[in-house]
């Protein structure tokens, strides 16, 4: 069992989570299709918190003896689906960019050309004026 400090310093800790994770949100920091993750992570905590029996149960299903070892090796699994998730995210975002700057760059190009075009005609009816 968790002490029952413990329990109201970790209860305590959690709604500060869901406090900075709804600010971000309330300020356009954080996008809810991510927000929702974060969300479910802090429900996870809490339940953590008041069902401990829950993660001691999951650690001895897996076959780890001490529930310390455990809670750090899920801790450490939690952190990579993490960065994996932040790496596709970032990945998705620089293909994005990519595509962007191509498309800029093209239009660029169109509208030189086009620039080039009406100087041209605009120098042709000039010289057709005298």
């Amino acid at each position: 069992m968790i002490p029952r400090t413990l329990q109201i310093t970790l209860s305590v800790a959690v709604i500060c989570y869901f406090i900075i994770i709804l600010y971000y949100l309330k300020r356009k920091m954080l996008e809810l299709k991510y927000t929702l993750v974060w969300l479910i992570t802090g429900l996870i905590m809490g339940t953590m918190i008041y069902f401990p029996q829950i993660l001691v149960r999951f650690v001895r299903f897996l076959g780890i003896e001490s529930n310390m070892n455990g809670l750090y090796i899920l801790c450490i699994a939690f952190i990579i689906v993490i960065l994996m998730t932040l790496t596709s995210i970032v990945s998705r975002q620089q293909l994005k960019i990519r595509t962007l700057i191509q498309e800029i760059s093209m239009l660029e190009k169109r509208v030189r050309e086009l620039e080039d075009e009406t100087e041209n005609v605009a120098a042709e009816m000039r010289c057709g004026d005298e």
